[in-house]
């Protein structure tokens, strides 16, 4: 029996960075066939699919938290993950464990050899391949009855993509990973759309036009149902405007759902989670008429008690300044981020710590979050080829006259900026942002349980 360490290990060397996927992981072909060999666990148990740029794992844990206050045995799928690899796969809300993790994972790399060996396969499943049906062999297992899989890049051939979902969600689109799924908005749209399917309902919130105009196409075109979310969309009184409050670092409201009216009280902070505990919801109520009846009691208990760490994720102690952690990677969410902290902190003064991957558009970033805070500290994860080097952060600092400093290590960088927080006084808040890998390596040197 393979220990967990050595499972870890042989994972990460099928190359999981984008920069070692080969071209020819980009169908479904591979996972059809592993899948097949290992008995399709994918078709025992329900799936919802969650595609989009902004705003998929958010919704999908949002989700998967209702379905589980509903008392549905659910598992949920999201990548990538802050601190352990476990946290991709998690059934009822707990991360697989090690010896699970373990024995799945030998149980994929049995058949795989032998797809090999036997011409099946031309080559061994990906680091995303060999995941994607290791949850599916958890949650088949284990007895889920209903699995909420977020998709991994694009939707037309990310490897979530071979199970037939009962529902399907699309959260915001907008320009990520260009190299992959194309150069527009509407490129991306048309891969995001993959994910739609004919006579299954189709859950969305009106966004960009371009994405709006690909979507409704590819609806009429493969005979998907659209079911648009903004009926749950937090209220707004023209008299007295918007009826949402952030009060302790949650965000509430009511909303009529089902009939009923509730007290929404999401965890999940900033105008963006707006919509996408919109998506959730909507998913939620849709889902009765596949078989999973949730009523608004639920619902709200589900928004309630949702888990999603690191988005906007504060941390407070006595002795120390504030730390907000966000996972923010790329325009649309630096903006995001920049509206939530004026939201929460008004003017009291920042000090960011910043760390990108330079495939993303990590100017673009600089350019809105920068600005928001009085010093920035930048930061890299050496043992990743993707992390821009604090070298190519300072020149970008530099150009846009920010007043930064740099520290390799991310907890050097993150104990410099609460000194420097500590310096400006005991209403500073320190803000890490950038990357999911910064911040799960800020919130590892903190001492923050995911």
């Amino acid at each position: 029996m393979l220990t967990y360490d050595t499972a870890v290990s042989q994972l990460y060397a099928l190359g999981h960075e984008l920069h070692r996927i080969p071209a020819h992981k980009f169908d479904l072909a591979q996972i059809r066939t592993l899948t097949e060999a290992l008995g399709h666990p994918e078709r025992r148990f329900a799936s919802v699919l969650v595609a989009g740029t902004n705003g998929k794992g958010s919704t999908a844990a949002t989700l998967a938290s209702i379905l589980r206050a509903a008392g549905y045995r659910t598992g949920l799928f999201t990548s990538p993950h802050l601190v352990r690899i476990n946290e991709r796969i998690r059934l009822d809300g707990a991360a697989i464990e090690d010896a699970s993790f373990a024995r799945v994972y030998q149980r994929v790399q049995e058949v795989a050899p032998q797809l090999v060996a036997s011409g099946a396969l031309p080559n061994l499943p990906s680091f995303f391949e060999t995941m994607t049906a290791m949850a599916f062999c958890h949650f088949a297992e284990a007895g889920a009855q209903i699995a909420v899989l977020e998709v991994g890049m694009g939707g037309r051939l990310d490897a979530t993509n071979i199970v037939e979902p009962v529902l399907s969600v699309i959260t915001d689109i907008d320009l990520d990973h260009q190299k992959y799924l194309g150069d527009t908005i509407a490129e991306i749209a048309r891969e995001k759309a993959g994910i739609l399917r004919g006579g299954v309902t189709a859950v969305t919130l009106p966004q960009h036009p371009e994405a709006n105009d690909t979507l409704g196409k590819t609806m009429l075109a493969v005979g998907a149902r659209a079911v648009s979310a903004a009926r749950n969309m937090a209220p707004v009184s023209p008299g007295s405007g918007e009826l949402v409050r952030i009060n302790g670092g949650r965000t509430k409201f009511r909303l009529q759902v089902a009939g009923e009216e509730i007290e929404i009280d999401s965890p999940l902070i900033g105008r963006h989670q707006l919509r996408n505990l919109a998506l959730a919801i909507t998913a939620a109520e849709e889902l009765a008429t596949v078989g999973f009846p949730v009523n608004a009691a639920q619902i709200a208990e589900g928004v309630r008690t949702t888990e999603w760490p690191g988005r906007f994720h504060r941390v407070g102690r006595a002795d120390r300044p504030e730390i907000v952690f966000d996972v923010a990677h790329n325009p649309s969410g630096a903006w995001a981020l920049r509206s939530a902290l004026n939201e929460v902190y008004g003017e009291r003064p920042r000090v960011m710590v910043f760390g990108a991957m330079r495939d993303k558009a990590v100017r673009e970033m600089a350019q809105i979050l920068f600005p928001t805070a009085e010093r920035v500290v930048l930061t890299t994860t050496p043992n990743n080829p993707r992390a821009a080097s604090t070298g190519e952060l300072n020149e970008i600092a530099a150009e846009l006259g920010a007043e930064a400093e740099t520290r390799e290590a991310v907890g050097e960088a993150v104990d410099r900026a609460v000194e420097l927080a500590e310096f400006l006084g005991n209403t500073a808040v320190v803000v890490v942002c950038g990357s999911i890998y910064i911040v799960g390596e800020a919130m590892t040197a903190a001492g923050v349980q995911p």
